[in-house]
């Protein structure tokens, strides 16, 4: 026993990464899309980090279940409550400038007693540090007598093509999501006809046998 416990705890110290190493800086903020699901009479919260000075778009969909809708929150590090929605299928939300710390995201379906919902939301950063970066490297590898080209107009365009693609990439997702809540009201819809389809037929062979007795 002793054996295998040694052994676990070495491959989970291979395996994590350190914590707490000098000079290591915080890692980066990346965007992100997560869907789960939410049992009926529960509340669900998620924690975000992230930097000062940044942008956060917040961004949910209710893609399956009765009535696609829930109760959505979303709060500050310091907990003062940004967003409180009632009974919504979906919403998009902007916080600018965010501060540094846990971003608190609740998704509650405790009005519902039978129906469990599946919801889909992303988040989007977008950091005023990079720029600043980008802004520095500049500065420091722009020789003018050697650059035909300024490196201001390159840098535009850089950022240009980076902000179409990111749309491009947000659009796409959306398109998964409604075209998801869209197969699931289909399927939804299918049940139902078949259901009533059945009992349309049992129906009428149940008023055929008696007919055909009583004759």
């Amino acid at each position: 026993m002793m054996a295998a416990g040694a052994a676990l705890a070495l491959a989970l110290w291979l395996l994590l990464p350190p914590v707490g190493v000098g000079g290591a800086g915080p890692p980066p903020i990346q965007d992100g899309e997560f869907t789960f699901l939410l049992p009926a009479g529960r509340k669900q919260c998620f924690y975000q980090s992230a930097p000062a000075n940044a942008s956060l778009e917040t961004e949910y969909q209710v893609i399956g279940g009765a009535g696609l809708d829930v109760d959505f929150t979303l709060e500050s590090p310091q907990g003062v409550l940004l967003v409180s929605e009632s009974r919504k299928a979906d919403g998009v939300h902007t916080v600018e400038p965010t501060e540094a710390g846990d971003y608190k995201l609740c998704f509650d379906n405790s009005f519902s007693t039978i129906s469990e919902k599946l919801v889909f939301f992303e988040l989007i950063f977008d950091s005023l540090q990079d720029d600043e970066e980008v802004e520095g490297w500049a500065e420091a590898v722009e020789p003018e007598e050697m650059l035909d080209v300024k490196m201001g107009d390159i840098k535009e365009s850089i950022e240009t093509m980076k902000t179409r693609l990111e749309r491009s990439i947000q659009m796409l997702t959306l398109l998964r999501a409604f075209e998801a809540r869209d197969r699931n009201l289909q399927e939804g819809n299918l049940e139902r006809v078949n259901f009533w389809s059945a009992v349309n037929v049992a129906v009428l062979l149940l008023v055929a046998v008696l007919q055909a007795h009583a004759g």
